[in-house]
C-alpha cells in the first residue's frame, strides 16, 4: 500500500506538469484523462492483491488460473494497441481497404496460433516462449533468441508510446513528452506491483473503454461529413486516384509476415501459458482473433469518413495521413467526444505497453538470469528480477519514445526478424523431433544474412543481394518470406546432417 500511495503521488506530480506544459489547456478533456488514468492505476493496484507476494508463477503467469473471459479480453486488448487503431485509420484513409492488412492479418495470427501452437505450448507447461528453444537447443541458444524477442518488444512499446504522445499533443495541445512519461509511469507502477494479474484486469477495462469510445466517435464524424453514403463515394474516388498497381508479391509477403510473424511473441504466449488448461488456451486465441477483427471496424470507418470531409471549406489544411485519427477527433467532433476518442486511444496504448514490458521482463528472468546467472534462484528471487526488469525495459522504451525519431523503422526491422528468425525456430522446435542445436544456429545465421542482405530502405541498409527492384529501389520479391523459408530449410537440413554429432533433445512436460 505504501508503494501504491507513493506511485499515486508521483502520478499527480506528472499530471500537474502535463497541465502546466499545455499551450492552451483543455481543462475538461485533461480532467477526463486524469480520471481515466487514476481509475486505471487504482484498478491495477487492486488487481495486484490477487497475486501472491514473491510468487514468480503469479507474477508471470497469474498462477495459471486465467479463465476464458478474462483471457480473451487481455489477449484482444494486447493486440489492439495504439498503432493498430491509428494505423487502421491511416491505411484506410491513405491507401484503401485493399492495403489494410494488419487487422485481418493479426486476427488470423491469433487463430492460427490457437489451432497449431497454443495447445502444444500449454500441454508442455512451458513458462515462456523461449522454453522449447532452451530444452531443444540449450540455454545459450535460448538466450541468443531472446535478443530479437527483446528488441521487438522494446521497439513496439516505444512506437506506440510515440503514437500516444502525438495524439495527446494534437488533440489537447500539450507537450508530447509529458504525456508519454505519464502513460508509461501509470503502466509501469501497476505492472511492477501486480504482474500479469494487474495487467489482465486492467486490459479488460481498457478494452471496454476502447470499443465503446471509438463506437461513440463514429456517428459524430459521420454527421459532420454529411453521412456515410457521401463519405463512401468520396472514399472510392479518392482511393481510385491514389491507388497504383499492386505488387502482389510484396502484398503477399506482408500478409504472411502478419499472420505467421504475429505468432512467435511471448506477449501472446504469456496468455496462452497462463490459461487454466489446453482447451482454454485454444479457445481464447481463436475468440480473441475474431474480436481483434471487430475492433478494427470503428477506426476503418473513421478513415473512410475522413475522405468525405471538405477540409478547405473549414479553413484547414489537408491532414497528414499518419495523423488522420487525432486530426478527425480534434476537428470533426465536439470536445467531449474528442476526449472520449483520446481515452480510447490511451486505453489501447496502455493495454499493450503493460503486456509488452511484462513479457520481455519475464523472459529476462526465466530464460536469461535463471539459467545463466543463478540456476537455483528461488521464486521470490525471480519475482524480484522481473520487477527490476520491468523498470529497466519500461524506462528504455520511454527514453526511446522521447528521443529516437526512427522508432517505427526500427520496429519494422524487428518484426521482420521475429518472422524470419523466431518463427522457423519455433515451428521446428515444436514440430520436428530431429531439430537440434547446430541446425538452430545455422538456421538463425542464414535467415539473418538473407534478410539483412536484401537491404532495408527505411533504415538505409544497402541491398547486397542481386534482387529485382522497382522504381523506388525496393525489392519486388517476397524477401521476408524467402528469408524465413531459407532459415527453415537450412535448420531442417543441418539438423539431419549433424544428427550423429549433435543428438536432438526431446521436449518434456514441465
Amino acid at each position: 500500500m505504501r508503494l501504491a500511495l507513493l506511485g499515486f503521488l508521483a502520478l499527480c506530480l506528472i499530471s500537474v506538469g502535463l497541465a502546466l506544459h499545455a499551450h492552451t489547456p483543455h481543462w475538461g478533456a485533461l480532467a477526463a484523462m486524469a480520471v481515466l488514468y487514476a481509475a486505471t492505476y487504482w484498478l491495477g493496484v487492486w488487481a495486484s492483491t490477487h497475486a501472491e507476494e514473491g510468487s514468480f508463477r503469479d507474477m508471470a503467469l497469474a498462477g495459471r488460473r486465467l479463465g476464458l473471459g478474462l483471457g480473451v479480453c487481455t489477449m484482444t486488448a494486447t493486440w489492439v494497441d495504439g498503432g493498430y487503431v491509428n494505423g487502421t485509420a491511416e491505411q484506410t484513409y491513405s491507401a484503401g481497404l485493399l492495403h489494410l492488412q494488419a487487422p485481418w492479418g493479426y486476427a488470423l495470427s491469433l487463430i492460427v496460433g490457437g489451432l497449431w501452437f497454443a495447445p502444444v505450448m500449454r500441454r508442455h507447461g512451458f513458462t515462456t516462449l523461449l522454453d522449447p528453444f532452451e530444452q531443444r537447443f540449450g540455454k545459450k541458444s535460448a538466450a541468443l533468441l531472446y535478443l530479437p524477442a527483446l528488441t521487438g518488444e522494446v521497439f513496439w512499446t516505444a512506437a506506440i508510446l510515440t503514437a500516444l504522445g502525438t495524439t495527446f499533443g494534437l488533440i489537447l495541445d500539450v507537450d508530447t513528452s509529458w504525456s508519454i512519461v505519464l502513460s508509461a509511469a501509470v503502466v509501469l507502477i501497476y505492472t511492477y506491483t501486480g504482474g500479469l494479474w494487474a495487467v489482465a484486469v486492467t486490459d479488460m477495462a481498457q478494452l471496454f473503454v476502447l470499443l465503446i469510445g471509438l463506437a461513440v466517435v463514429v456517428p459524430f464524424v459521420s454527421h459532420e461529413v454529411g453521412g456515410f453514403g457521401h463519405a463512401w463515394q468520396a472514399y472510392q474516388s479518392t482511393i481510385a486516384a491514389r491507388s497504383g498497381d499492386v505488387n502482389w508479391w510484396t502484398w503477399g509477403d506482408t500478409a504472411l509476415l502478419l499472420v505467421f510473424g504475429g505468432i512467435p511473441w511471448h506477449v501472446y504466449f504469456q496468455r496462452v501459458l497462463a490459461s487454466k488448461d489446453e482447451a482454454t488456451a485454444r479457445q481464447l486465441s481463436i475468440l480473441a482473433g475474431l474480436l481483434c477483427a471487430v475492433a478494427a471496424v470503428p477506426p476503418a470507418l473513421i478513415g473512410i469518413l475522413a475522405c468525405g470531409a471538405d477540409w478547405s471549406a473549414r479553413g484547414l489544411a489537408s491532414p497528414d495521413a499518419t495523423l488522420i485519427l487525432p486530426y478527425v477527433l480534434k476537428n470533426l467532433t465536439p470536445p467531449f467526444v474528442a476526449a472520449i476518442g483520446l481515452g480510447a486511444v490511451s486505453a489501447a496504448v496502455m493495454s499493450s505497453i503493460d503486456s509488452s514490458v511484462l513479457s520481455a521482463s519475464s523472459m529476462a528472468a526465466w530464460n536469461v538470469y535463471r539459467p545463466l546467472v543463478e540456476p537455483d534462484a528461488s521464486s521470490a528471487r525471480l519475482t524480484w528480477v522481473v520487477k527490476r526488469a520491468v523498470i529497466v525495459v519500461g524506462t528504455a522504451a520511454t527514453l526511446m519514445a522521447l528521443h529516437v525519431q526512427s522508432i517505427y523503422t526500427l520496429w519494422v526491422l524487428c518484426s521482420d526478424l521475429v518472422y524470419c528468425i523466431l518463427f522457423p525456430q519455433l515451428l521446428l522446435a515444436l514440430k520436428d523431433r530431429r531439430a537440434n542445436r547446430l541446425g538452430s544456429y545455422a538456421g538463425m545465421a542464414v535467415s539473418f544474412a538473407v534478410r539483412i542482405g536484401a537491404g532495408e530502405p527505411l533504415l538505409g541498409l544497402p541491398m547486397l543481394l542481386p534482387l529485382p527492384v522497382d522504381a523506388s529501389g525496393a525489392t519486388t520479391v517476397p524477401i521476408k518470406t524467402i528469408a524465413m523459408l531459407a532459415g527453415l530449410v537450412t535448420m531442417w537440413a543441418v539438423s539431419r546432417a549433424t544428427a550423429t554429432r549433435c543428438a536432438p533433445v526431446a521436449l518434456s512436460a514441465q
